[in-house]
């Protein structure tokens, strides 16, 4: 069975620089999941962070480990077997404090294994229990006895051991007890891996789900402007065919047509943005900036028809009052007309006249 998360919690890491020993360096480029794991097999207690496919941070904790509040957000401590400090920098307090209670808890369970790990040890190898101590203060005070001490061993026999046969079952001990506290690195990378890669799996259907909800509603909102987009297209075209060719409203009526040209451009860019963004769906962050692009271009889109809707208001006040002139000019001209019809008349009459004189 592999190691197995205890308690997980998302932190910046931090490591200090080995050159000066007094400055930090940032080991991940933003926060990343920090946390404890336990190996029942080994009784092993290791602090795993991985940033992309490295491990950022493998510590294994020993009894001997402090981890240090310096500030109200920001802990370390030591490693001496990576020979290395590390730093963690939190969102809150809250987190440093239960991160904090957490290393004291697993650091006190990492002594008790030890001891009991060391227990075992002892029992199934009796021949090794010579203290280290010990073994110094009769070599000090036997230099000059023979080169062999007598030892009571279980039932009583007499083992006889060398001094240096004694130095090298300690030193024996401790590789022993050193590989007994090590595990697998390679299995340790791959569960905390997995362990983050799940986690951020689940955060990422969770953004998916919500972009999927937000694309549903653009697409409506794009659907309403777009039969805006034709209702006003209809009021245009209305006007268009009521006004004929005067002139005063022909730039109007051009600009009228760009805007709209332009508007259905941009409705079919947003179109194709929006099948775009359904066939991406890969990288949470870039969905964000995209939502937040389209919203600032739905906003353009609703202050175009503002403006459309205006212009639209203002050619119907030309066209009327274009064609209240053209009614106007209407009535002149047959007012002219029958000026003209009357000064017609008396013409003629007056030509009958100068002809019957001319008769005469």
């Amino acid at each position: 069975m592999g190691e197995q998360p205890i308690f997980s919690v998302r932190a910046h890491v931090f490591q200090i620089d080995p050159a000066t020993k007094r400055n930090w360096l940032p080991a991940s480029k933003h926060a990343v999941t920090v946390s404890f794991f336990y190996d029942a097999s080994r009784s092993v207690y290791r602090i795993i962070s991985v940033g992309g496919t490295k491990a950022i941070i493998n510590s294994t904790i020993t009894p001997n480990m402090t981890f240090t509040k310096t500030s109200q957000k920001f802990g370390q401590w030591a490693d001496s077997r990576a020979n290395t400090v590390y730093g963690l920098g939190f969102s809150t307090e809250q987190q440093l404090q239960q991160f904090a209670e957490q290393f004291k808890e697993v650091k006190e369970a990492a002594r008790l294994a030890r001891e009991k790990s060391q227990e075992r040890f002892e029992l199934a190898n009796p021949a090794l229990n010579i203290a280290a101590p010990q073994l110094s203060q009769e070599f000090s005070e036997e230099r000059h006895s023979p080169p062999l001490l007598t030892v009571n061993g279980p039932g009583e026999e007499k083992l006889f051991r060398s001094k240096s046969a004694d130095v090298e079952l300690t030193v024996e001990k401790e590789k022993v007890k050193k590989m007994l506290s090590e595990g697998s690195v390679c299995d340790i990378n791959m569960e905390a891996e997995l362990f983050t890669l799940q986690d951020s799996n689940a955060k990422l259907v969770a953004a998916l789900q919500e972009a999927n909800s937000s694309v549903e509603q653009w697409k409506k909102q794009l659907a309403e402007y777009q039969e805006e987009t034709d209702r006003l297209r209809e009021q245009v075209a209305d006007l268009e065919s009521q006004l004929g060719p005067p002139a005063t409203g022909q730039t109007g009526r051009e600009e009228l047509s760009r805007s709209l040209e332009e508007l259905e451009a941009m409705l079919s860019a947003k179109d194709q943005e929006i099948h775009n963004l359904q066939s991406k769906k890969t990288d949470v962050g870039e969905l964000e900036k995209e939502r937040e692009e389209a919203m600032q271009r739905l906003q353009d889109l609703e202050r175009r028809n503002t403006e459309l809707e205006d212009r639209v208001q203002s050619a119907e006040k030309t066209l009327a009052s274009s064609q209240e002139e053209r009614e106007q000019a209407e009535v002149e001209v047959r007012h002219i007309i029958e000026v003209l019809d009357v000064k017609i008349c008396d013409l003629n009459d007056l030509r009958q006249s100068l002809a019957k004189l001319i008769d005469k």
